[in-house]
């Protein structure tokens, strides 16, 4: 089976890599399941390679559903707010704590 590619445009570089770093911690459970990342230009790049086509579905949707997690943390925590260049103040943004 030829190997699949899924490309993931996000906002910054900087949400990409934690993105990266939150997915690249949960290997494939399958031996039959190659899974590789790299980021590009604001862009998560997944190549998946299997040895069926169902082994390709389910490790997919597993992926989809762990980045579903990941992403809705970000949006919930404003992570780009948070670790990006900041302008202004961070007065009520959601679970930061600032120290005066």
């Amino acid at each position: 089976m030829p190997p699949s590619t899924l490309n993931i445009p996000f906002p910054s570089e900087s949400l990409v890599r934690t993105a990266e770093q939150a997915l690249v911690v949960d290997a494939e459970l399958s031996p039959l399941v190659r899974r590789s990342f790299s980021t590009s230009d604001n862009t998560l790049r997944v190549d998946y390679s299997a040895t069926t086509n169902r082994m390709l579905r389910v490790a997919v949707n597993g992926f989809f559903e762990s980045l579903g997690v990941v992403l809705g943390v970000m949006k919930e925590l404003d992570v780009d707010v948070v670790h990006g260049d900041l302008e202004g103040e961070l007065t009520g943004v959601q679970g930061l704590e600032v120290s005066e």
